[in-house]
């Protein structure tokens, strides 16, 4: 059904490509909490690709591509669809970034949606009575943790500069959709089961997910929404003003300042205020590459061109993937990234960042660092001291960033690329639902902990700040010519995800699925987390004995990238850790 209604909206008939797409689309992929690894084999296509974190999805982003649009345009589709059949990730209620490339100009460039704070919020948002942070779920729960929403004001505004198809058209797949049902997958039953005291606790998602008896919605069981419909209807009339300044906007700010144990202080003037930003991408030399992603407030571009810039020194082809020693420098390189980024990245628009983070003096002197044959002791993963234009006094502070959040790449037959990483943070956000969309929580990316002994720490909140992120989508150049384009969510833990894949594509020339498919071992603040149920375990006892405190554990990415190889071909991969896929002609 879904194939059909798609294929009629668009007039095209959907094919899924290379046979390996349509095995991918089967895979049963459930929650975060998922362990192993599927085999999968990369997707060819020629003219032009999408991979994305649900199939219907995807195959809503390549019917429309198929039809004459831009990559601009199934963009729009890509992540109203996605909001529909993934909701617990991303959606019109959160914020996205996205990295862009200009096939005509042979430009990259970024587009900002990560969220704001209202006007009303203080730096002690996240803290209780007695002047101590809250629990996590203390402060996302309601509409405290609740900051405007950036991704309509994103679409419009690249819809405008990029698109070809009316905007109108574009969200009636994902209305269509939402009024005549879509099968709940294996992953959003099993998340909604493993979230099911909180989504219960709340009236509409306790009415959206769980049947009148109380027990939660079961995979291929028929889910329809019509109050999303009618939202997406009333933007696709109306613009992006719909949302912000018209109905929706009250009805968002009615719920949030309205939360009866937990009510945040949005107004109406906050949400006619948003706007998506453009900005410069942030790029980093690597092994005659340029690596080009989203820079603050998001952490990713920096945090990734860091610790890759630290290992340019060290010849990590030759180590491979089953060294241990390789493991060593790259989850040592990780550990000093982070040290910066936790001291001093924050929206820069607030906030002065030390100018210097990627000078490469600064990272082969950090990277000398490693070149010693055991782990950095605790007392030596300290921040650097980049060159700055002009310094300030900062702090650490106490940040509680959790993983839910999708990524999705897209090519068109022009050569245009879209990389975007979308997100409502927390899975179900803050738990508020309101007109078929839910909302999101992406505030408590701020520092809960605003100061201490006088020093302000960077990422603390403040009325109209964007909190930092770590969404890294990336497009990658050589010779001035797209290579790659990726990204992932995860938390934090993003940050490592991408810079694995884009070693194994660089340094050990795997192919993008095999890239993506690689085991994850991550390292952020000291302990190094080996992806349980995977080859990443045999590497315990060597990382041990090289001094690092070792833990097994659930990694559960979501990886989508393309390659652009030489000869024309794309090269599409899905993560197997979920139930996306990369589909194109």
């Amino acid at each position: 059904m879904t194939r059909s209604i798609i294929a009629a909206l668009f007039g095209t008939t959907l094919l899924l490509g290379a046979p390996s797409a349509a095995q991918q689309a089967t895979d049963a992929v459930a929650p975060e909490a998922a362990t192993g690894i599927t085999e999968r084999q990369a997707v060819l296509a020629r003219t032009r690709m999408v991979a994305a974190a649900n199939p219907i999805a995807a195959e809503a982003g390549l019917a429309v591509l198929r039809n004459g649009g831009s990559a601009a345009d199934a963009l729009v589709v890509v992540q109203t669809v996605l909001g529909l059949v993934e909701p617990q990730s991303s959606g019109i209620g959160g914020g996205a970034f996205l990295v862009w490339y200009d096939a005509e100009s042979g430009k990259i460039t970024t587009f900002d949606g990560r969220e704001t704070a209202p006007s009303a919020a203080t730096p002690e948002l996240f803290l209780d009575g007695d002047g101590a942070p809250l629990k996590f779920f203390d402060a996302v729960m309601g509409g405290r943790s609740v900051g405007v929403p950036g991704v309509v004001r994103l679409m419009e505004k690249v819809h405008a500069r990029f698109g070809d198809k009316p905007w109108a058209e574009l969200f009636e797949p994902a209305a269509t959709l939402a009024e005549t049902g879509f099968a709940v997958s294996p992953r959003l039953e099993a998340m909604i089961v493993y979230d099911a005291a909180r989504l219960s606790s709340q009236p509409a998602t306790r009415a959206y997910f769980f049947h009148a008896d109380g027990t939660p919605l079961k995979a291929g069981e028929t889910l329809t929404n019509p109050a999303y419909a009618k939202s997406l209807r009333a933007i696709a009339q109306g613009g992006a003003d719909a949302f912000y300044e018209e109905g929706l906007a009250e009805a968002i700010v009615t719920a949030v300042n309205g939360h009866p144990d937990n009510p945040g202080a949005l107004s109406m003037a906050d949400m006619a205020a948003y706007e998506a930003r453009e900005r410069d991408a942030v790029c980093v030399g690597y092994r005659g590459n340029d690596i080009c992603g989203m820079g603050p407030p998001s952490s990713g571009a920096l945090a990734v061109g860091q610790t890759l810039g630290m290992l340019e020194g060290f010849d990590l082809a030759a180590l491979g993937p089953d060294d241990p020693e390789a493991w060593r420098l790259i989850g040592d390189a990780s550990r000093l990234a982070f040290a910066d980024r936790g001291l001093y990245v924050a929206d820069s628009d607030f906030v002065r960042l030390p100018a210097g983070l990627l000078d490469r003096d600064y990272l082969a002197s950090r990277g000398e660092l490693l070149r010693r044959p055991t782990a950095l002791g605790e007392d030596e993963v300290r921040p650097g001291e980049p060159p700055w234009d002009k310094a300030e006094h900062r702090i650490e502070g106490l940040n509680l960033e959790m993983p839910s959040t999708t990524h999705f790449v897209i090519v068109d037959d022009r050569g245009n690329i879209a990389s975007m990483t979308s997100s409502i943070e927390n899975a179900f956000g803050a738990r508020l639902m309101v007109a078929g969309f839910l909302l999101n929580n992406q505030l408590t990316d701020f520092s809960f902990r605003p100061e201490a002994d006088g020093a302000a720490v960077a990422n603390r909140v403040e009325p109209g700040k964007r909190p930092r992120s770590s969404m890294s989508p990336t497009i990658v150049l050589r010779d001035g010519r797209p290579v790659y384009a990726l990204g992932s969510p995860g938390g934090s833990n993003i940050i490592p995800y991408v810079t694995k894949t884009l070693i194994g594509l660089i340094d050990w020339r795997m192919d993008m699925q095999q890239a993506i498919s690689l085991p994850h071992l991550t390292n952020r603040f000291g302990t190094y987390q080996l992806e349980a149920g995977t080859k990443a375990e045999r590497l315990a006892d060597d990382l041990t004995a090289l001094g690092f405190e070792v833990e097994v554990s659930d990694l559960n990415s979501g990886l989508h990238g393309v390659a652009l190889r030489a000869d024309g071909t794309l090269e599409g991969g899905a993560d197997p850790r979920r139930e996306g896929m990369a589909v194109g002609d």
